[in-house]
């Protein structure tokens, strides 16, 4: 067999550009950026998209779906920083290139995806990288991961009208989520936070896009 993807070493410079790309954003926190070396972007994209993987841009990934703005992963990374004795949930796998990112500072991530193609391809990349705390459901991400529960950090990488309660619920005390909450064309980044029996939210980045997250409290699939 070939060399394979990770092998490939023509897209380092591209990585190195992308990292002094987010840096020019303000994410300069020095781990997160180390994170963004040690995962190679394009071993989770389509290989007709290889071209464009390392543009500080969302890439379609098919099914309607993108993967993230990798500047915006960083500051979900930075600002939640999930360490290494914490279990986080991620809804929307996407890709399954934030869930790479993850599984390096955390001790368990558990994924959720509405398109299972796309968590097949994602547990496959994960898998060619040697990840091993991952695992990865198919299903209706607003209704969480009750099985697991609860969780230190909640991720969300799909934009919804308004919070789910049920992923709330699943908040660990002491435990943070952060969700792109608004209409399906533009949204606002919400920190939640759960204190014993106190729910915070506070607005922590505006004008952000994601694409809808689809599910039982959120958007309805097909509708308007």
């Amino acid at each position: 067999m070939g060399s394979g993807p990770l092998e490939d070493t023509r897209f380092v410079g591209y990585r190195r550009k992308l990292i002094e790309d987010i840096r020019a954003r303000g994410i300069d926190d020095l781990e997160t950026l180390q994170f963004f070396d040690m995962v190679p972007r394009h071993t989770f994209l389509p290989e007709g998209v290889w071209p464009r993987a390392y543009e500080d841009a969302a890439i379609p990934i098919g099914f309607g779906q993108t993967a993230s703005q990798p500047s915006l992963q960083a500051y979900y990374l930075s600002f939640l920083s999930p360490t290494r004795d914490e279990k986080v949930l991620e809804i929307g796998t996407g890709s399954g290139f934030l869930t790479a990112l993850l599984a390096l500072t955390a001790d368990r991530v558990y994924s959720v995806e509405r398109v299972r193609e796309l968590s097949l391809r994602a547990r496959k990349a994960l898998d060619g990288m040697g990840v091993n705390n991952v695992a990865l459901l198919v299903g209706d991400g607003t209704i969480g991961w009750r099985k697991y529960q609860p969780f230190d950090v909640i991720v969300v990488s799909a934009a919804s009208p308004s919070i789910p309660s049920a992923l709330v619920d699943q908040l660990a005390d002491g435990g943070r989520m952060l969700i792109p909450v608004g209409s399906k064309e533009s949204q606002e980044l919400v920190h939640v936070q759960k204190t014993g029996f106190l729910v915070s939210e506070d607005i922590v980045k505006g004008d952000v896009s994601f694409v809808p997250l689809l599910g039982r409290f959120a958007w309805a699939e097909g509708g308007g």
